[in-house]
């Protein structure tokens, strides 16, 4: 798996404790879409994508229900097919109706980071200014 780091941070994702709470329920599904979008894939796979994505936190059983539900749901299909050296495996393809609620998810998703951005322009902003406050009154000290 690639070596990435956080940005805040130099601190390798893969070394990350998972945040509480993180991931939001609703968030998994847009992204085990586009992992299967890129390629057809078994649990394991989509799981480690996940982990490069600074995705942790999800347990195997969590991502099977997801899976199970999105093929319930019409947005994956399955097929067993045999493992390399063991068992088979069920891979999953994406289907018409999934890339459909993926591209509303990718538009939901920009919704969502540009309302985040707002925040932290404001959030960045106002912590400057209460910065810059501080240090004045030091140097009227």
């Amino acid at each position: 798996m690639p070596d990435h780091t956080t940005e805040a941070t130099s601190e390798p994702i893969e070394e990350r404790e998972p945040l509480p709470g993180w991931p939001p329920r609703d968030f998994l599904a847009p992204f085990v879409l586009l992992a299967v979008s890129l390629q057809r894939a078994h649990g394991y796979v989509i799981e480690d994508y996940l982990q490069t994505l600074g995705i942790f936190g999800i347990t195997m059983s969590t991502l099977y229900r997801t899976l199970r539900q999105m093929e319930k749901d019409g947005f994956l299909e399955s097929t067993w097919e045999p493992g390399p050296t063991g068992p088979a495996r069920r891979v999953y393809t994406i289907t018409d109706a999934g890339n459909a609620w993926l591209d509303s998810s990718a538009s939901m998703l920009q919704a969502y980071r540009e309302t985040i951005d707002r925040f932290f322009g404001l959030y960045g902003a106002t912590r400057s200014q209460a910065d810059d406050t501080s240090d004045q009154k030091e140097t009227q000290r």
